[in-house]
């Protein structure tokens, strides 16, 4: 999907062959590090050829060939969830800085000298939206709240089916705005049409929202998602009160955003198998209340960092001033 992403945006792609090693068995653990020397050296040609001034990591092990290919070359790494995986505290032995998220994460790495805090960066596009103008924009009306529910990227299957087995009763209260993700949009297409809904002009529904994703953060009164680290940016951004549903089948770094925010008073944590019994009470009962909707906005505002890209960028070019190999 980064491939698309970064292309969209008129830039140019390369890729580069990686796998993982943690917590792989035996009988991958060979072709997967067979992959990381492959990386090593398509990273190589990579850099002779581009000749950076500054490297720029954000975690992953496609990173790791990178980072070992271009040790010369100044570095910034930046951690964009609270907790930093395996393949980011092994950039971090690298970098010449870090920037993060959250002072939260500072307890996770040693040497604070080379540590920054920027908050998470967010695209220009999803600001700058007044809330009239969005729910234009979106085709929604001021007769009901909005309740936007993203099931990400490829989707979220467990969020997506307890959306649809409550939607009729949602309808009644809300007007939803659910953006499926590309692997689920066909199975929730079928769906949504075989129940013949009798509020269907409330549901409006996407596979993937690009230009349109700033309207629907800033259109919306509650939002339903999974917990990544890009819910530390764009939520605090539009100050959008959340549900948060952790990815149970991973490591638990959605588990550790979603309970920073919910520290914060700006989010309510549901676990992933509680949704189908208390997806529908809580929605309902933050929409009933206002002011509570009203505190947790305040308190996920609070957490915004709208520079964060600005300060990332001058980091960047403070670390190219360095000066790295003569290539």
């Amino acid at each position: 999907m980064e491939s698309g992403l970064v292309k969209r945006s008129g830039i140019d792609f390369k890729a580069i062959p990686a796998a993982g090693v943690h917590g792989v068995g035996l009988k991958a653990l060979p072709r997967n590090l067979w992959q990381l020397g492959r990386g090593m050296l398509v990273s190589r040609r990579i850099l002779r050829e581009f000749k950076p001034d500054v490297l720029f990591f954000t975690g992953g092990y496609v990173a790791v060939p990178m980072a070992l290919a271009g040790m010369k070359v100044p570095s910034l790494l930046y951690v964009p969830d609270i907790e930093p995986g395996l393949a980011l505290r092994t950039l971090a032995r690298f970098a010449d800085k870090i920037a993060i998220t959250s002072e939260n994460s500072r307890r996770y790495f040693k040497r604070p000298e080379r540590l920054c805090l920027t908050g998470y960066p967010t695209r220009p596009d999803l600001s700058g939206w007044t809330r009239s103008k969005a729910r234009q924009a979106m085709k929604l009306t001021d007769e009901a709240p909005v309740l936007l529910v993203v099931g990400g990227s490829k989707g979220a299957r467990s969020i997506n089916n307890a959306i649809l087995a409550v939607l009729p009763r949602l309808l009644e209260k809300t007007q939803v705005v659910h953006v499926t993700g590309e692997l689920d949009w066909q199975e929730v297409e079928r769906r949504t049409k075989a129940a013949k809904l009798e509020r269907a002009s409330r549901y409006h529904a996407y596979p993937y929202l690009h230009e349109e994703m700033g309207a629907a953060l800033a259109a919306a009164d509650l939002v339903i998602s999974r917990a990544g680290a890009s819910t530390l940016g764009e939520y605090p951004l539009a100050g959008l009160p959340a549900i948060l549903v952790p990815y149970p089948h991973a490591w638990r770094y959605q588990k550790v955003n979603a309970e920073y925010l919910v520290q914060h008073g700006a989010a309510i944590l549901l676990e992933d198998n509680q949704l189908q019994e208390n997806l529908l009470p809580t929605a309902t009962s933050l929409l009933d209340q206002p002011e509570k909707l009203a505190a947790m906005h305040e308190a996920m505002q609070s957490l915004s960092h709208p520079q964060a890209a600005i300060e990332i960028g001058r980091q960047l070019f403070s670390l190219s001033k360095r000066g790295g190999p003569t290539w």
